[in-house]
């Protein structure tokens, strides 16, 4: 299938340049990633939304493992095989995940006995979320269990946030970077 709006492409003006750079980690000399290309289309949106995605990314109080566990099971809910294997490829090892449980992000339940308690917990969250847009009691009471307020906050806000990732890459049909890991399903 066809990407539904292409990103720009180079030679980028320099004000795109400029933005484009501030999307990529410091010091990274690839090509930024096509979601970021396709967002530069509307400038003013793409500087909006860079803000919340680098806050949650680089200034959250969850950590680094919890972050990223609720992103990539965010993706493989919303069967988004770009941001769910860009996570992978890029902070595969600041999820701290075993074989087995990156691919469990995908194909298993929060009740496998590959997760420990915390990590049950966030994937359920992250379940009931996409299931019906609420958390039940005893869902939120075993976040809680392990979150603070302000982390269960952050939590909620870094769920939605993915989510929306995903609709605008599943939305524009953009395909998965051609260096990032593939769904264990593909």
């Amino acid at each position: 299938m066809k990407q539904r709006i292409d990103g720009i492409t180079p030679p980028y003006d320099p004000e795109s340049e400029r933005a484009l750079r501030r999307w990529m980690p410091p010091g990274v000399t690839v090509e930024p990633l096509m979601l970021f290309k396709v967002l530069q289309r509307h400038p003013d949106l793409a500087s909006r939304m860079r803000e919340l995605g680098a806050g949650l990314l680089v200034h959250g109080l969850l950590p680094d493992a919890d972050r990223e566990l609720v992103i990539v099971r965010v993706a493989a809910r919303c069967d988004c095989a770009y941001e769910w294997g860009a996570h992978m490829t890029a902070y595969a090892e600041a999820a701290d995940l075993t074989p087995e449980q990156v691919s469990l992000t995908v194909t298993g339940t929060p009740d496998d006995s590959a997760w420990t308690p915390r990590q049950s917990a966030l994937l359920e969250a992250v379940d009931q979320l996409h299931d019906t847009s609420r958390l039940g009691d005893e869902a939120w009471a075993a976040l809680r269990d392990h979150l603070g307020e302000q982390e269960a906050l952050e939590f909620l806000v870094l769920a939605g946030w993915y989510r929306t990732i995903a609709y605008v890459l599943n939305g524009l049909r953009i395909e998965r970077e051609p260096w990032a890991k593939p769904f264990p399903t593909e």
